[in-house]
């Protein structure tokens, strides 16, 4: 039995499919079906039921994953320690990222840091907040880049930076004539939303009730940022963007997005983490990366 042999087992049974189970590992699908048939045979018995669509573990099989999961995790707890007791920064780190982070954040960091910290392994997961807070609590992750505030007991977060909230209204809708928006001059009717999930929608949806009440019921929701606006420019709606998203509006669109008046709100981007994650160098280094990254973008605007 070797952990190699653990990990493909338990690949399979999350993705339930072989195929999608070696692209996972980078493996040859018959390489990892090798693998796993050697598990069985050694065992004596069978743990994936094979006839079923997806691929779901047998009874023998549930009890052998539920022991792999535990026994990689004092594996990966042994590798982890030793590196850090070591003054390395290597190892492998599973990173979440929520959807209004993504797209804008990551390019702008995951070079630099790959460059100078080679030795780590970078795994990254576009999650919404809800399922980030799961894998946090269940192991399936180690970190993740969120809104401050939102992942609860149990999960540390650490502070980066400042986001600020704006409008980016139609062109045909009565606010595109002001620079600086009140929430309560918003017309509810007219605000499109992200989708249930993310957390920023849940905080423009504070943000309004704290000021007046809001529809249950939303004409559009989306859980992508850039759909939103796009929606907006072919409609007379309006959307709430963070700041990190204006570099990526067009010129010719930069009249659409508006102030928030003071008394709006910002968000604050963190770092989450597992308490049980002993790798505080790449944590350290992964901060390190991201803040040098925006204190440069500020000092060049």
């Amino acid at each position: 039995m070797t952990i190699i042999q653990l990990q493909y087992l338990i690949e399979v049974a999350n993705c339930g499919s072989f195929s999608a189970a070696s692209e996972h590992c980078f493996v040859t699908q018959p390489s990892l079906s090798m693998q796993i048939k050697s598990l069985e045979e050694e065992l004596g018995v069978i743990l994936l039921d094979r006839s079923k669509k997806p691929v779901i573990p047998t009874e023998a099989g549930a009890v052998v994953i539920a022991q792999a999961q535990e026994a990689l995790r004092a594996y990966n707890y042994i590798r982890e320690s030793v590196a850090e007791l070591k003054g390395e920064t290597a190892g492998k780190i599973r990173l979440g990222v929520i959807p209004t982070i993504a797209p804008y954040l990551l390019h702008k960091f995951i070079p630099d840091f790959v460059k100078r910290y080679p030795r780590v392994e970078l795994e990254i997961r576009e999650m919404v907040t809800g399922d980030i807070i799961e894998a946090l609590k269940h192991d399936r992750i180690d970190a993740a880049l969120v809104a401050s505030g939102t992942c609860g007991e149990g999960i540390i977060e650490r502070d980066l930076f400042s986001d600020t909230f704006y409008a980016y209204v139609s062109q045909s809708n009565p606010l595109i004539e002001r620079s600086n928006i009140r929430i309560e001059d918003i017309d509810m009717k007219d605000l499109i939303l992200l989708s249930p999930g993310n957390c920023m929608r849940d905080q423009i949806l504070e943000l309004c009730q704290a000021r007046r009440s809001v529809p249950s019921h939303y004409s559009f929701e989306s859980g992508s940022l850039d759909t939103l606006m796009r929606i907006v420019d072919c409609s007379s709606s309006l959307t709430i963007i963070p700041e990190m998203a204006l570099e990526y509006i067009p010129i010719g669109r930069k009249q659409q997005v508006k102030t928030l008046a003071k008394g709006a709100t910002s968000r604050r981007i963190a770092i989450a983490i597992r308490r049980t994650y002993v790798k505080e160098s790449i944590i350290n280094a992964l901060e390190k990366t991201i803040l040098e990254k925006i204190s440069m973008e500020k000092a060049a605007r």
